[in-house]
């Protein structure tokens, strides 16, 4: 394998998505290209950074119950003003 189709891959090796014989591929490649091996492991960290940030927070109780609230008044006004016929 060369450099050039691992800067290709390298993403889909770090989603999993590829199958054992380009995962072994690859990692024999990364076993004699220092380049490649580091570019992984940057790219690697890269992506856990976005990760963590991207990770779902769960919205505060207060706002939660706000919400829920709001939308049962909605669904009452709704049905008393006929609109659901």
């Amino acid at each position: 394998m060369l450099c050039n189709e691992v800067k290709r891959v390298v993403y889909f090796f770090l989603d999993g998505s590829l199958s054992d014989q380009k995962k072994n591929d690859l990692a024999k490649h990364f076993d004699g290209c220092p380049d490649c091996s580091t570019r992984m492991r940057v790219q690697k960290k890269i992506r856990e950074f976005v990760n963590r940030r991207l990770s779902p927070v769960s919205a505060p109780d207060r706002l939660k119950v706000r919400l829920t609230r709001s939308i049962r008044a909605f669904r009452t006004e709704w049905s008393a003003s006929g609109a659901s016929e």
